[in-house]
């Protein structure tokens, strides 16, 4: 599985259904960022039967909070943030719509259990890597609760964007299984 797969977001669920850990992939076209207060928002909003102030259905949902712009470019640094701090929301979020989710590290065995039973997909980005990751984003703009400064929501243009499927839709799991190909 080491061929790289270029793939326009947001995918259908079958591609998503399709992917497989430790498939290395170019993603292009647009996701969305959000980290932890965006997500305890959403969660509000839904527990209170609100519709989200995105429509995030089918959406992916790269865990994000960007460095200011310099001169002529859309952000600064814009690395992954540690996936495990949003695994209180991510169950939800899945039931919700959401296709598949971008960050670094390691995520719960209830996580694991909902990308399994909604078919999305865990995609991981290389974490101390935020500016050359930034090269891969053509616009941003934030599209909900500005009021959260670098933890808004952000529509991103992306193009030839860096990714590893880490966790599919049946389970498997590259944190897992890339570790064990070195165990003696």
């Amino acid at each position: 599985m080491s061929d790289l797969l270029h793939l326009d977001v947001p995918f259908a669920k079958e591609t998503a259904r399709s992917l497989r850990a430790g498939q290395r992939l170019l993603l292009t076209g647009v996701i969305y960022g959000a980290r932890d207060q965006a997500h305890l928002r959403f969660m509000e909003a839904l527990d209170r039967g609100e519709d989200l102030p995105v429509d995030l259905h089918g959406q992916i949902i790269y865990y994000v909070g960007p460095t200011p712009a310099p001169p002529g470019r859309p952000c600064g640094a814009a690395g992954p943030t540690t996936s495990g701090r949003m695994d209180r929301y991510t169950p939800q979020m899945l039931g919700y719509g959401v296709r598949g989710l971008i960050g670094k590290g390691k995520r719960s065995p209830d996580v694991i259990a909902a990308l399994k039973k909604y078919g999305a997909v865990y995609l991981a980005a290389t974490g101390g890597t935020g500016a050359l990751i930034s090269h891969c984003i053509k616009e941003m703009q934030v599209v909900a609760y500005p009021d959260l400064g670098p933890e808004a929501v952000y529509r991103i243009v992306v193009e030839n964007f860096p990714v590893t499927a880490a966790i599919d839709c049946k389970g498997d799991n590259l944190y897992k299984s890339g570790p064990a190909k070195y165990r003696r």
